[in-house]
């Protein structure tokens, strides 16, 4: 890197630190406003506990929200560059925006791997050691819909282990004729089979009957029910990488952790996208310093560039959509409507 390319950098990332601060504060400002959750936490852990959770919340907004900040902190910091006239003068000296963008490009993709791989998961990490949040169901009952193994049943849980591999207080409803019901005090996931040490089962008209080391046949895995219980949003990048790894069946949930992986591996694309997107609109000669249209233009593509990531990223979680498409999809689309502008505008044509 030479002088021109530090000058640069240090500008824009001078103006995305910047909009980062200003979006922060006001994200903890809408935080802390939340008071329901205030006491909540409040209630559970304590005042400390309160506030990290405003803290923490309000640091992960910044990551979801993370392309369209820095897009509108990489346009401020080019506007900066115009007004002073340096951008005149760095291609004055005969420099193309093509050689004045190679080195903002290559900070931006290191620095989007370093908030996929080390920010996100501190974040993550310090969510679930700073906040009183209970393991396992968190306290609730819960149901699995049973459809892929035979027989097809509904199984109650009181509450769970960690892992989601031991059950207690176990109800299954089976689904089938006769419709029976099984009632076990606790079940351990094992080789694809619920394991009852007793249990006791209810049919209609006959009398009860227990039974010993009563097995249930099951497709989930420790993977599927590990994932289970676990928001996906609170996995770090390499918990979702380990549970991609392993043997997780359920296809709505590995559609899921797959888009959560790639959403947060293609961050550097997705800010790439952005940065191209600012050189385009903002980049350009200009007689004057009124760049309010091209500023107009750039934050909104910025926003519809958004909008159709977060449709594109929910359609991939929900598996309508394969997840690499979802999550490529949109990046690729900004940095092609990106280059194309830049190419319109370099070429002579206004």
């Amino acid at each position: 890197m030479n002088r021109v390319d530090w000058i640069v950098v240090r500008r824009l990332l001078g103006n995305v630190g910047l909009s980062l601060a200003v979006l922060y504060g006001l994200l903890l400002l809408a935080e802390s406003l939340n008071l329901g959750r205030f006491e909540r936490l409040s209630a559970a852990g304590g005042t400390s506990a309160a506030v990290a959770g405003i803290v923490l919340s309000a640091a992960r907004w910044i990551i979801e929200t993370l392309p369209f900040t820095f897009l509108v902190g990489a346009i401020a910091g080019l506007l900066s560059l115009q007004s002073t006239r340096e951008m005149t003068v760095i291609k004055a000296s005969g420099q193309s925006v093509w050689r004045v963008m190679r080195a903002p490009l290559a900070a931006t993709i290191l620095g989007g791997l370093l908030v996929a791989l080390v920010f996100d998961t501190a974040v993550v990490w310090l969510n679930r050691t700073m906040l009183p949040v209970s393991n396992g169901s968190g306290g609730s009952a819960l149901w699995l819909d049973e459809r892929r193994a035979e027989p097809h049943y509904i199984l109650e849980a009181a509450s769970s282990d960690p892992s989601g591999t031991q059950l207690t207080d176990v109800t299954v409803f089976l689904m089938d004729e006769p419709r029976d019901r099984i009632e076990a005090a606790s079940a351990t996931l094992s080789g694809g089979l619920w394991l009852m040490p007793s249990a006791t089962v209810h049919r209609a008209a006959e009398l009860s009957r227990h039974v010993t080391d009563y097995q249930l046949p099951t497709s989930r895995t420790p993977a599927d029910m590990r994932t289970r219980l676990a928001s996906v949003s609170d996995l770090t990048v390499w918990e979702l990488a380990g549970s991609l790894a392993s043997r997780l069946t359920d296809p709505r949930e590995r559609a899921e952790v797959e888009t959560r992986f790639l959403r947060l591996i293609g961050l550097p694309l997705s800010l790439c996208g952005s940065l191209v997107i600012a050189f385009a609109f903002t980049a350009g000669y200009r007689r004057t310093n009124k760049y309010g249209g091209a500023v107009l233009y750039g934050i909104v593509l910025g926003v519809l560039v958004y909008v159709v990531t977060e449709m594109a990223g929910r359609a991939g979680g929900a598996g309508v959509m394969h997840p690499a498409v979802a999550v490529a999809g949109p990046a690729v689309v900004a940095i092609v409507i990106g280059v194309t502008v830049l190419l319109n505008r370099e070429d002579g044509r206004t």
